[in-house]
């Protein structure tokens, strides 16, 4: 073979492993790899500026109403796919069951390498939903709010932290993490604004407060 021709193969050959080396990198999972990016300080002002605030109300809440977990892709469900999504060299078995990888969350800065160590937690709870506006939605509607993978929604963490977090809202719970706590309110309010949910005037303050120093 010319030598000419050997050097055009040789470099073809590197560009494409540069390529597939780099299709891995951007769309394998990796530990930082989690919530999609939330919306700037500054749009979540604007944002949380156009809310309506009114007093929450949770009468006929059932978290049944929220149907989870749907199939989001082959035979993997909502959760299977957070923790794909969110977890660093994960290894799933045929049903899309994580059987190894690592995990780290940001609320409290733990790893973990079991999966279910992990919970996936639903930033603006179900029941926070529902006292917000969700109570006047179909079921359809709820259940696309409650395996959002699109919006900064859904988040694999730490088990018993989530279970700390239970339905409260920025004016009574924060990640003990504080370097994330700007992420948190962006993607709270990002949220809140994308399905028209209402704030309570507490939780207002606190997102003010918080994204201020954002």
């Amino acid at each position: 073979m010319p030598k000419f021709y050997a050097r055009r193969r040789l470099s073809i050959l590197a560009a494409l492993t540069g390529l597939i080396a780099s299709v891995g990198l951007f769309n394998g999972p990796t530990a930082s790899a989690a919530l999609p990016t939330p919306v700037s300080a500054a749009t979540a002002r604007s944002y949380l500026a156009s809310l309506t605030v009114a007093t929450e109300n949770r009468t006929g809440y059932d978290r049944d109403l929220f149907p989870t977990w749907i199939t989001i892709s082959g035979t993997c469900n909502t959760r299977e796919y957070i923790l794909k999504r969110d977890g660093s060299n994960v290894v799933t078995d045929s049903a899309c069951a994580a059987t190894s990888g690592s995990w780290y969350s940001p609320y409290d800065g733990a790893t973990w390498t079991a999966a279910s160590d992990l919970d996936i937690d639903h930033l603006v709870p179900l029941a926070e939903a529902w006292d917000s506006g969700a109570s006047a939605w179909t079921t359809a509607q709820r259940q696309a709010f409650a395996n959002d993978v699109t919006r900064p929604q859904l988040l694999a963490v730490t088990d018993n932290v989530n279970q700390s977090k239970g339905d409260q809202d920025p004016a009574t719970w924060m990640p003990s993490l504080t370097s994330y706590r700007c992420t948190y309110v962006r993607a709270w309010v990002q949220v809140k604004y994308y399905y028209d949910l209402s704030v309570d005037s507490a939780e207002k303050s606190a997102l003010t407060s918080y994204l201020s120093a954002c």
